[in-house]
C-alpha cells in the first residue's frame, strides 16, 4: 500500500463524513485504479439520483471543525445550507435547502421560498433574512432556482397559462421538489408553506390555488393574483397599473378549500402596482365569509395599514399589509440581498408568525 493510495483513502473517508458520497465514490475508483494500474472510468453512474446534495462553504455552513456528516453528527444537529438538483422526467431544477441546527429526527416545518426576477437562492436568502429566523424557530427553508433557460430574467413564468395549473409546468415541478424534500428529510406534512417575492409571489399564489392539500398557507410579497394574465402583454399591463384581464381564460380553478394567505405590498411600488396586493387578498377570500378589521402602525421607520379578515369561527383567513412609501422590495429585509428594504415591518417574521398559526388540519380543511 503506497502513500498515494493512503492519501486517496483518507480523502474518501473525509468526503464520506462530509456527506459527499459521489465525490467519495470517485476518489475510491481513483485509488483502486491506481492500485491495479488500469485506467479509471470517471464517468458518472447512469442511474438517476433524484436528490444529490453537496455542502456549500458559505456563511450558513457549519463552523470549521464541525462537519455535518452522519459519523460525527448522527442526529443531524449541525447547521447546513446545501445545494442540490431535483430531476423529474426530462425536467430538473437546482435548489438550496437550509437545515437548522437541532434534532433532525423530529418533524419540522418546511417553507418553500420563491425568489423574484434576476435573483437566486443565495441572494434571496440574504435579502429576506429568512435563514436567520428559520434558525431561531427550527424551520427547513427550500429555495428553488429558476434557470435562465426557462426564463432569460430568471422569473417564474406565472403569466403563462401552461404554468398556472395543477400537474403542469412549473407548479408541477415545484410541488414535486417539495415532495422530494419531504421524503428525504423529516418534515411535518401539516406545516408546509410557500412564500415568494414579485414573480415568486405570483407563483406562490398559483401553488396555493393548485395544491391546497400540500400548502397550509401562502405568503405573497409584491406579487400578483393567480391566473389574471396569460401572456407578456397582459402581465405588463397588470404590473403597470393594476388593470388587466378581469378573469383569464386559462386561469387555474379556485381551490375547493381556501388557503390562508398573508400579503405585503409597498404603496409606491412602481414595478408591480399596489392594486395587485388587494387583488391577491380578494382571490384568497373568494367564497369565504369574513369580517375585516384594520389597524394603523409603524415599524422600522415606515407606517403601514394592516387589514385582517376573520371568519365567523374566529379563524384568520387572510392579512394585507400595505406599507407606506415602500417600493418593490422585501419589507424589513437586509441590504446584503437585492430588492430588500431595511425599513418597514419585518415581513419574514410576520410571515413565520402567520404560518405558525395556520397548520393544515390532518383531516383536511
Amino acid at each position: 500500500m503506497n502513500a498515494d493510495f493512503q492519501q486517496l483513502m483518507s480523502r474518501a473517508a473525509q468526503q464520506t463524513r462530509g456527506g459527499d458520497l459521489m465525490g467519495a465514490a470517485a476518489t475510491l475508483r481513483a485509488a483502486l485504479g491506481g492500485m491495479s494500474g488500469s485506467p479509471v472510468d470517471a464517468a458518472p453512474s447512469p442511474d438517476v439520483i433524484d436528490v444529490e446534495a453537496r455542502l456549500i462553504d458559505d456563511g450558513d455552513a457549519p463552523a470549521p471543525g464541525q462537519p455535518p456528516g452522519k459519523a460525527s453528527d448522527p442526529a443531524g444537529q449541525a447547521e447546513r445550507f446545501v445545494a442540490a438538483t431535483h430531476a423529474s422526467g426530462r425536467a430538473s431544477i437546482d435548489y438550496k435547502l437550509y437545515i437548522p441546527p437541532g434534532d433532525s429526527t423530529s418533524p419540522r416545518p418546511l417553507l418553500l421560498m420563491l425568489h423574484g426576477c434576476t435573483q437566486n437562492p443565495d441572494d434571496f436568502a440574504a435579502g429576506t433574512r429568512m435563514n436567520e429566523l428559520a434558525r431561531e424557530h427550527g424551520w427547513l427553508v427550500l429555495y428553488p432556482a429558476q434557470s435562465q433557460k426557462a426564463n432569460p430574467q430568471r422569473c417564474w413564468n406565472w403569466f403563462k397559462h401552461n404554468h398556472q395549473q395543477r400537474g403542469r409546468g412549473e407548479p408541477a415541478l415545484l410541488s414535486g421538489l417539495v415532495h422530494s424534500v419531504m421524503q428525504t428529510h423529516r418534515v411535518d406534512p401539516n406545516r408546509v408553506h410557500v412564500a415568494g417575492l414579485s414573480a415568486g409571489g405570483a407563483m406562490a399564489a398559483i401553488l396555493g390555488q393548485a395544491y391546497p392539500e400540500l400548502f397550509a398557507s401562502v405568503g405573497v410579497h409584491s406579487g400578483l393574483p393567480c391566473g389574471v394574465a396569460t401572456d407578456v402583454t397582459g402581465a405588463l399591463a397588470l404590473m403597470r397599473d393594476g388593470q388587466g384581464m378581469p378573469a383569464a381564460r386559462h386561469a387555474a380553478p379556485v381551490a375547493a378549500a381556501a388557503v390562508p394567505t398573508i400579503v405585503f405590498h409597498g404603496t409606491r411600488d412602481t414595478t408591480v402596482h399596489p392594486l395587485n396586493g388587494e387583488r391577491v387578498l380578494t382571490a384568497a377570500l373568494q367564497g369565504q365569509h369574513s369580517v375585516p378589521g384594520t389597524e394603523q402602525g409603524r415599524a422600522g421607520g415606515r407606517s403601514y395599514t394592516r387589514t385582517v379578515h376573520v371568519a365567523p369561527d374566529g379563524r384568520t383567513l387572510a392579512e394585507l399589509w400595505l406599507i407606506d412609501g415602500a417600493g418593490h422590495a422585501w419589507s424589513g429585509g437586509s441590504p446584503r440581498g437585492s430588492y430588500a428594504d431595511a425599513q418597514g415591518p419585518d415581513a419574514a417574521g410576520q410571515m413565520l408568525r402567520f404560518f405558525t398559526a395556520h397548520p393544515r388540519s390532518p383531516a383536511g380543511r
